[in-house]
């Protein structure tokens, strides 16, 4: 099943950090007055940081402006920061290194600031590994919308049907499809994502990529 270019998306994909970013958000979002249910709060997964302050002000009915509702979460994160390398997925390094050694090039496609993209990267010291790195932010239209994936594989010189997105989010995981692409997702059924439009489902990067190697 060998393909040209792997697409990574990052948040639930390279580390552990919707769970993380999750419990950030409901803590915050109790603390401001949600009495709501916390599966309401699972539709900013795969979204933009902009897209994710309109649902949570929505939410909140406007009683708090979308940049306060940004100061109280980073202000709550810069108190229980993230451990990157603790949240990254343990097989990440070494299935990226033999995807590389097999000359299939990839990409970081993620919805968060392509600052907080590269400094997750760095962070877990695997940024060698990436030839190019994007973020939704940087474009017109976020995710489900595919150009996030179609520009990542223009850049990297390889057709559409020859790219495999690996992904978790169902916005992401429309993303994908939408750009024709082959989407392999990460088995998740924490924050009731919608799955079932992945053509395939695995449970961690090694199985994405003794499938991609064909040594399944």
């Amino acid at each position: 099943m060998m393909k040209k270019a792997v697409l990574f998306d990052m948040d639930g994909i390279l580390y552990d950090s919707e769970r993380f970013y999750m419990s950030n958000t409901i803590t915050v979002m109790r603390a401001l007055g949600y009495t709501g249910p916390e599966e309401a709060l699972y539709r900013v997964i795969g979204t933009t940081s902009s897209g994710t302050w309109k649902i949570l002000y929505d939410l909140l009915d406007g009683e708090y402006t979308g940049k306060q509702i940004e100061q109280a979460w980073i202000s709550h994160l810069k108190e229980h920061p993230l451990n990157y390398k603790k949240a990254m997925f343990p097989d990440i390094p070494e299935s990226l290194q033999r995807l590389q050694e097999h000359g299939i090039r990839m990409a970081c496609c993620s919805s968060s600031s392509i600052s907080v993209i590269k400094d997750s990267l760095e962070r877990m010291g695997i940024t060698s590994y990436f030839d190019y790195v994007v973020s939704s932010e940087e474009l017109e239209h976020p995710k489900p919308d595919p150009m996030i994936y179609l520009l990542a594989a223009e850049k990297l010189e390889a057709d559409p049907a020859d790219c495999i997105v690996y992904e978790d989010s169902t916005l992401g995981i429309e993303s994908g499809k939408r750009a024709g692409m082959m989407v392999i997702a990460r088995r998740d059924e924490r924050f009731k994502q919608d799955q079932s439009r992945a053509d395939k489902l695995v449970e961690c990067a090694t199985q994405l990529t003794d499938y991609i190697l064909g040594e399944d």
